[in-house]
């Protein structure tokens, strides 16, 4: 039984009930006698039903599913703006209802409701049109508030930097804490160390290496008294995968995520959080060589050109060598030509200085 049909047969006993009443007004006001009564109730009663039956969809669902429909396409901050406007402007008539129940009548009886009314709906106008100014202004007065404990503009040690997976797996975030280059607490949530676990259970053997080396580096971490860290149980119950909680945990508290996962970063600066990257970090402080600088590497391989050598820094960088492929295993003395930054980090293109006319040589 569906609800229009018990509506409809609802609004039909009223409409018949109220038909029937006014049936009677009708054969006391043109005083009928005898059968004249019944018969006028009858049909006052009938026609009554049937207007019920007819107008019960227009009265009841019809209006309903308008509502709904309207209601659907409007944003719930408009809607949420519009209620908190319509409780201020209830609150504001009552101011008024006192000293306007104190006028002569009759507009000591209007009075209230006509100021309540129009209250009201200035109220709702003002709200609903600036919902996104409103909810703008209470949300950054939570976030001062949140920020208290997390720190959004913090500085020293009140900020507050969530860890990725990846970043405690890295270990290096144990030397750059205990060397007192992150300023503030690191903070690692209670999904992102049962993710730890879960890769340290993991029947393959790297995977179980990686989760426990990365157990070990928060163990190591929480023995330093130099390195500040603390873990929350923060989380975010309508999302599952933890790069996802994590960056709406960092949204929700404006905090910095640190992270060397690449997709993670982009994904997290497309939703305006900010992202510090332990390799971008590696590769700001490698060493920077100029052309025409010289240095000494042990070439190592051939390279993807003809007559290429390979060999690398102390810090990781690759130095590729111009006709470098005949000192393979060898200790030689290169000058540089120029150097690249990629994606992967910084590559140094050089020559053999003994391939360098004598009055171009730089020593």
């Amino acid at each position: 039984m569906s609800t229009e049909f018990i509506l409809r047969i609802l609004l039909m006993i009223v409409f018949a009930f109220f038909g029937t009443q006014f049936g009677v007004w009708v054969s006391s006001f043109l005083e009928f006698e005898g059968g004249y009564i019944q018969v006028t109730i009858l049909v006052f009663m009938f026609f009554g039903a049937l207007a019920g039956l007819i107008l019960a969809p227009w009265l009841t669902t019809r209006p309903a599913r308008t509502a709904r429909l309207w209601i659907g396409k409007r944003p719930s901050q408009t809607l949420l703006a519009s209620l908190m406007g319509l409780f201020c402007g209830l609150a504001m008539a009552a101011l008024f209802t006192v000293p306007l129940s104190q006028m002569p009548a009759p507009f000591n009886q209007f009075g209230p409701i006509v100021s309540a009314v129009i209250i009201c709906y200035i109220n709702l106008l003002i709200f609903s049109s600036r919902a996104e100014d409103i909810f703008r202004l209470l949300k950054l007065k939570r976030v001062e508030l949140e920020s208290a404990w997390f720190g959004e503009n913090a500085r020293g040690s009140n900020r507050r930097i969530l860890l990725d997976t990846s970043v405690i797996i890295d270990g290096r975030i144990a030397d750059i804490s205990k060397l007192g280059f992150v300023g503030g607490t690191l903070v690692v949530p209670r999904f992102i160390l049962a993710e730890l676990q879960h890769i340290a259970d993991s029947s393959d053997t790297l995977r179980r290496n990686r989760g426990r080396r990365g157990l070990e580096v928060l163990n190591e971490m929480q023995q330093d008294e130099d390195s500040l860290i603390e873990i929350i149980d923060d989380d975010i119950e309508s999302v599952r995968e933890a790069d996802e909680k994590l960056v709406l945990l960092a949204r929700k508290y404006s905090a910095p995520v640190m992270t060397n996962d690449f997709n993670l970063n982009r994904v997290a600066e497309l939703q305006g959080v900010t992202v510090l990257n332990i390799n971008e970090l590696a590769n700001a402080v490698k060493a920077v060589y100029l052309p025409g600088e010289n240095m000494t590497i042990r070439v190592l391989q051939e390279g993807k050109e003809i007559n290429q050598g390979v060999g690398y820094l102390d810090d990781g960088t690759m130095v590729v060598i111009e006709e470098g492929k005949r000192y393979i295993d060898r200790t030689i003395e290169v000058e540089v030509t120029k150097h690249i930054q990629t994606p992967a980090g910084r590559m140094i293109f050089a020559r053999p200085l003994d391939m360098i006319p004598g009055p171009g040589r730089s020593r």
